[in-house]
């Protein structure tokens, strides 16, 4: 039995039934779970072969049950590069909801806005990425199980998906932007000159996740959604330093309005999406 029969064999002796949307929680966004009703809670230390998140802020859990209606098994918390993780441990959970039968992906993060029509408590559909990680989940022996060893990547953000949510945001009269996030390592923040020079090449957003994530469900043929939360601006868009602290503080006060919107996107979900 490979590493991953032994983590889906624990999955699926562990979820109340089979889950067919994933999501995955970024930094101070965690509380969105607590919406889940009569949820199964599955630590990722009592999966074999799954890494555990250090970042205090990320509960590292799956939680599966309902939210919406829909079966869904969530991600409270990820894995970064920051913490030491290669980009290959970091997909692994990806890799494994694919193999468990999720048919589509919602990502979320907080990221600092370098748009400057953008303010903190914003979110933004991501269109593309620019990855400034310098790595990639897929260097190594080709997985031919999950995809082939080149794959496109021009549909890596599913074009239905983010008409699904624009509808969405037409429902509950949520302002929803639309850009480029640019996915760095971490975890400092970044220079000043870092983001002029991001801004120049088309970047709305950056932060330190998602990248990595979304390369391994566009290789394995997964469709995602991702939403960014800004909750910070930028190094030098403002005349004052960033701090963590902000980043969870804005996630909190603004964490209701992205999860009405998940909530709702789920709920327009049609059968066929799924």
């Amino acid at each position: 039995m490979n590493r991953f029969e032994q983590s889906l064999a624990e999955l699926r002796a562990r979820l109340p039934e089979q889950p067919e949307f994933g999501i995955v929680l970024g930094s101070g966004l965690g509380p969105i779970a607590q919406q889940i009703e009569n949820p199964s809670v599955i630590p990722y230390g009592e999966i074999p072969h799954m890494a555990v998140t250090t970042n205090e802020d990320h509960a590292g859990r799956f939680l599966a049950g309902r939210l919406s209606g829909r079966r869904v098994l969530c991600m409270q918390g990820r894995l970064h590069g920051y913490e030491g993780y290669d980009p290959e441990t970091i997909v692994y959970p990806i890799r494994l909801m694919k193999l468990l039968g999720i048919r589509a992906l919602l990502l979320t993060n907080a990221a600092g806005g370098m748009n400057p029509d953008f303010a903190p408590g914003d979110l933004m559909i991501i269109e593309d990425h620019l990855n400034f990680t310098g790595k990639s989940p897929l260097t190594g022996a080709n997985m031919d199980e999950l995809g082939p060893r080149f794959h496109d990547m021009t549909y890596a953000y599913d074009p239905a998906l983010r008409e699904l949510a624009d509808q969405a945001t037409a429902d509950c009269g949520i302002t929803l932007h639309h850009g480029v996030y640019v996915g760095v390592n971490g975890p400092q923040f970044e220079t000043p000159a870092e983001i002029r020079a991001y801004r120049l090449l088309g970047g709305d957003a950056v932060g330190m996740s998602t990248v990595f994530e979304v390369i391994a469900a566009a290789h394995c043929g997964l469709p995602v959604l991702a939403i960014s939360m800004i909750t910070n601006m930028a190094a030098g868009m403002l005349p004052k330093p960033l701090s963590g602290a902000e980043v969870n503080e804005t996630a909190d006060q603004h964490g209701g309005t992205l999860q009405t919107l998940i909530r709702r996107i789920l709920e327009r979900l049609p059968g066929q999406t799924l």
